[in-house]
């Protein structure tokens, strides 16, 4: 019996292990952290965002990449103000494209 368990023990572990390796070798987004800076960056309508791409660096860690397109006065500053909510993002890189 204990065999048995052990053996469900160690699949249970292999699968967990398994899919976690595949996020990151698939770069997977995670779409929670995605959308959220999404509707924070957009929320006010100056902002739009061209591309975005958020992925693990650790724990409970993310970074990205976000492209907004900038219209009057909006700035690499306001963009990071609006983002400092995401607890989950540790490093960030911002790129502001002029229309």
């Amino acid at each position: 019996m204990m065999g048995i368990v052990g053996a469900l023990v160690i699949a249970r572990w292999s699968w967990l292990l398994m899919r976690e390796t595949a996020c990151v070798l698939l770069d997977r987004t995670d779409e929670h952290v995605a959308a959220e800076i999404r509707e924070l960056v957009e929320s006010s309508g100056d902002a739009p965002i061209a591309d975005l791409h958020v992925w693990h660096v650790g724990p409970d860690a993310h970074a990205g990449i976000v492209s907004v397109v900038a219209e009057g006065a909006m700035d690499r500053a306001t963009v990071q103000e609006r983002l400092k909510a995401v607890h989950e993002l540790r490093h960030l890189t911002i790129e502001m494209q002029s229309i």
